[in-house]
């Protein structure tokens, strides 16, 4: 498509001899309509070519010489130029578009450049739980759209399989194992021995000595611990493959923290050998006091491993099988200290620095329970599993009272529970906490992942209704000049460039507000036009915009991991 930024900034750049990427960076998108599609504000040149912001605005419209059918008219307003694009021309370029792809946005701006995405990870032996979800959404939606845009993405669940906690999982079954069925509701059961045996923990030092010795045997490779650890394991993973397959949300690696086993001791000696590891209070730290930072622990003293000393080799790991350009490590805000000293003591590993620069944290606030935090070792978690099926339920419930006689009930009302809960994750700043909430969390009112659903199934109708989508050639764009058309014509536009912005920052909610936006202005365009008319014409070009608009919000709608119905 005509990149319309680009011919305003290769123009300027011509008459003022200023490199193209330097006007680039000033171009804005003004707020309001009536400021035109772009502005470039004058001042910013003011010292370079000592002249007012005035006298350079007008001086720049009276030699930019770009064609009327790609900038229809250029305006001085204080100091900004003011572009105001061809409408004709937009329209064409959008809908000609959406005509020759089915993945309209799609780009290969990420060729040859390979994405590590490190996400999800629950622990093995506790319950997945609604903390788990925003790791989860968020790492499952960032790498859709790195992918969409041509990266070669990796996916990678490191699941929690590894560290004391199993010492006491492991103390607590062989302690009270008999009394558990671990046939039904594992999870649960597991969560009960954990929850048992870290209140004893907290009772006698004596037990959590016992505990932190189980996790050595089993780094020993200990018969009686590998073989439990590799039970509750297999439970494990079965309980959470019914989530993610509620989710539709699959990975390319299930590597968790025991798959490093073998590798932590070149972790340990290269960082040995640079002579930065040293001994504290028995155990081996790197001291990281010059960059503001405690102490990396890389070995306890009873010799067992640490959370870092797993990371790090899962870095030498990733940039060995992977060359990555990018990994990224979806976790909670909490781990921020965490992931710091990784990332910096990862650069003692003599690894290139192309991969030391790609570490990048991808941090997300907490779900809280309006009662407080959650902890598994307390028992006061909400299971995902739970939360998704009761979202599921009450769509079924709204689709039972508005529409009994639909069809394909169960199918939707998964679509629609589960587009609510992943939605309501991914429309605001991850960096957010997040007290939940049923009631807010399954609202179908307001920009919600149903809204999204109800526009895009209003898309579907209209153009069934119409007799199906008409050919390219029998539309007549003159009939999206006005300005609740041009308006979703903007935003389309603006599709590829909004992806290109989610992977620049990370950022999710940013596709979500995206797709909002594009919703309510064809639900502004809905109310304002006729759009079966008798006029064919206008019908025909009016349907070609219902199905432009219809076709980005499903797929935008995929990228953030919701599914449309074609019904609701």
């Amino acid at each position: 498509m005509i990149n319309f930024k680009n011919i305003i900034a290769e123009e300027i750049s011509k008459i003022t001899n200023i490199e193209i990427n330097e006007i680039s960076k000033f171009i804005e998108v003004p707020k309001e309509s009536e400021n035109g599609d772009y502005a470039f504000p004058c001042f910013k040149l003011a010292k370079t070519l000592k002249k007012s912001p005035n006298l350079i605005a007008d001086d720049l419209k009276l030699n930019i010489n770009i064609p009327e059918n790609i900038i229809e008219k250029i305006e001085v307003v204080g100091g900004y130029l003011n572009f105001f694009i061809n409408k004709e021309t937009l329209a064409t370029e959008i809908l000609s578009e959406v005509t020759k792809t089915e993945n309209y946005g799609k780009s290969n701006i990420g060729e040859g450049k390979n994405i590590v995405i490190d996400y999800s990870s629950p622990n093995i032996a506790k319950t997945f739980h609604i903390g788990h979800l925003r790791t989860t959404v968020i790492g499952a939606a960032l790498y859709n759209i790195y992918k969409y845009l041509g990266y070669n993405v990796t996916g990678i669940n490191h699941i929690g399989d590894y560290g004391t906690q199993f010492g006491k999982l492991i103390e607590g079954y062989k302690r009270w194992g008999s009394e558990y069925n671990l046939d039904e509701n594992p999870i649960e059961k597991l969560t009960e021995i954990y929850v048992r045996i870290s209140n004893l923990c907290k009772e006698d030092e004596n037990v959590l000595e016992e505990c932190r010795n189980n996790f050595k045997k089993l780094e020993d490779g200990d018969k009686e611990c590998v073989e439990l650890w590799t039970k509750f394991k297999d439970l494990s993973l079965k309980e959470f493959q019914k989530v993610y397959d509620i989710l539709g949300i699959k990975f390319d690696s299930w590597n968790g923290e025991a798959f490093y086993t073998d590798k932590m001791q070149e972790v340990i000696d290269l960082l040995q050998k640079s002579g930065k590891l040293i001994e504290s209070q028995g155990a081996r730290i790197i001291d990281l006091e010059e960059y503001g930072m405690a102490p990396c622990l890389i070995q306890k003293s009873n010799g067992s491993s640490t959370y870092a000393t797993r990371d790090l080799a899962a870095i030498l790991y990733r940039a060995r099988t992977y060359d990555y350009d990018k990994a990224l490590y979806v976790t909670s805000y909490e781990q921020t200290l965490h992931f710091k000293q990784v990332f910096q003591v990862a650069k003692l590993l003599g690894l290139d620095k192309k991969y030391t620069d790609g570490l990048e944290h991808i941090s997300y606030g907490m779900v809280l329970l309006e009662t407080g935090k959650m902890s598994t070792r307390d028992g006061n978690v909400v299971k995902l599993e739970d939360l998704l099926n009761e979202a599921i339920e009450r769509a079924k419930e709204i689709i039972n009272e508005k529409n009994p006689k639909l069809k394909n009930k169960d199918e939707i009302a998964k679509k629609v529970g589960v587009g609510a809960v992943v939605f309501n994750d991914l429309s605001n700043s991850r960096v957010k906490d997040e007290i939940f909430n049923w009631d807010r969390i399954l609202s179908f009112q307001g920009e919600t992942g149903p809204y999204l659903q109800y526009t895009y199934v209003r898309t579907k109708s209209i153009i069934e209704k119409a007799g199906g989508l008409p050919s390219f050639e029998n539309i007549d764009k003159k009939y999206l000049l006005e300005d609740s058309a041009n308006k979703i014509l903007k935003i389309l536009y603006n599709f590829e460039k909004t992806l290109i912005q989610v992977t620049e920052k990370n950022e999710p909610c940013i596709l979500s507000r995206y797709l909002i936006d594009l919703a309510k202005a064809y639900s502004n365009f809905y109310n304002e036009n006729q759009i079966i008319t008798e006029d064919k014409k206008i019908q025909n070009t009016r349907i070609f915009l219902t199905y432009a608009t219809g076709n980005v919000l499903k797929i935008g709608a995929k990228l953030l991991g919701m599914e449309m119905p074609d019904r609701m």
